[in-house]
């Protein structure tokens, strides 16, 4: 019990780790993180999609910060629409991404990918802490905003 204190310990917490398939749904929370990475990886699983869509539809709190809200791009309601349809959000804004030269090298602008999807997209000034929570939706634009993100997930937890 308790987290890994040796190099050791970690890789058999890693070894030990559950496929996300498998996760189940005993979790009040989803959290995603980001990083470019999640760019590729997150909009293409199905296991991700999947996993959230039945978090979200068991009015479970979704929760991701800077290109995190990529893995949001397939969730889906209970009427089949994308969960940021009708909803306020935020993420990596187009104008971040730009400014770290990656605009080309990402697979598509993850700000324009999710205003497509129907959603209102909010943003502060470059770098700074900003966090959106449209009910159990809440979302984080860049790495300052990480722990904004987690304060508005513990409230959305502390009403349900």
């Amino acid at each position: 019990p308790g987290a890994p204190r040796t190099l050791a310990e970690l890789l058999a917490a890693v070894k030990a780790s559950k496929k996300l398939a498998d996760v189940g749904t005993a979790y009040d929370a989803v959290f995603v993180a980001g990083g470019h990475g999640t760019m590729w990886d997150l909009p293409v699983s199905a296991d991700v999609a999947t996993v959230l869509s039945k978090a979200w539809q068991q009015h479970k709190v979704v929760a991701a910060v800077c290109h995190g809200p990529a893995a949001l791009v397939n969730v889906k309601d209970e009427k089949g629409q994308p969960i940021v349809k009708g909803r306020r959000f935020t993420a990596f804004t187009n104008e971040e991404e730009a400014a770290v030269g990656l605009t080309k090298i990402v697979p598509f602008l993850l700000e324009s990918r999710l205003v497509e999807l129907g959603g209102t997209f909010e943003r502060a000034p470059m770098w700074q802490s900003h966090a959106v929570r449209d009910g159990k939706l809440v979302t984080g634009q860049n790495p300052a905003s990480s722990r904004a993100v987690a304060e508005q997930v513990l409230t959305a937890l502390r009403e349900k």
